[in-house]
């Protein structure tokens, strides 16, 4: 079955979690399987481009120093991997995804039923996602490419996040605090707070669907915020 026909198992639509799974958020290596229900539709369509041209090592420096250093692609936005062989157990992250139309999926074989999903979702902005090596497919269609992220690696956390930003790892693109997002309709906007990059049904601490104003306390120790369909985020305290 190709990627429009999947269902996306990486959020709850219309549920609420309730409580903590965990206090304390796990590390981006940890893994879980299981799903979730959630009807959403992905397409393969996406377009790419490569640059030519050699920079001189002046230049990269220069570059580098702008915070316009190239990114180091460890495989391709379309395509089906095998873990192990084509792509190594680790946490990915593909940025600049728009109007869902990336679709991923993590694989206990290559059969392609939907038994053999272990965590799937459809993107809009950010995806971070956690590979184990007991995984044997990583399916990926219409995203842009993904980079292998140093989960040692620090950042400078924002204030004000996109409400359709996806997901924001915390302590590095996201800071911790109390955020507020106003004005959203109809229930469209969904947000979850993750232990892990997992996208398992346990790595959930937290979500909801809103319609109105959201608030929200993301905990130093939660490992990623994640938002769908709302207005930004304002940090309020």
């Amino acid at each position: 079955m190709g990627a429009k026909g999947k269902i996306a198992l990486g959020v709850v639509v219309s549920v609420v979690v309730i409580g903590a799974v965990s206090a304390n958020a796990g590390d981006d290596g940890d893994s879980g399987s299981g799903g979730k229900d959630k009807d959403s539709a992905a397409s393969a369509e996406r377009g790419s481009g490569t640059k030519s041209g050699t920079k001189s090592g002046a230049d990269t420096k220069k570059d580098a120093k702008a915070g316009k250093a190239e990114k180091k692609v460890a495989f391709q936005g379309d395509g089906d991997f095998e873990v192990g062989t084509d792509v190594k157990p680790g946490t990915y992250r593909t940025t600049g995804n728009t109007d869902s139309l990336c679709y991923w999926e993590r694989a206990k074989d290559a059969s392609g039923e939907m038994d053999s999903i272990l965590a799937n979702d459809n993107v809009s902005g950010t995806s971070y996602v956690t590979i184990p090596a007991g995984d044997k497919l990583f399916k990926s269609s219409g995203c842009k490419d993904w980079e292998a992220v140093d989960t040692k690696a620090t950042g400078t956390p924002a204030a004000l996040v996109k409400g359709d930003g996806g997901m924001h790892r915390v302590g590095v693109d996201i800071a911790p605090g109390t955020y507020r997002s106003t004005g959203n309709t109809d229930d469209l906007c969904y947000w979850e707070r993750t232990k892990d990059a997992s996208h398992s049904l346990e790595s959930i601490l937290a979500n909801n669907n809103v319609s109105g104003t959201a608030v929200v306390t993301v905990a130093a120790g939660d490992a990623y915020f994640k938002t769908t369909g709302c207005k930004d985020w304002k940090k309020t305290g």
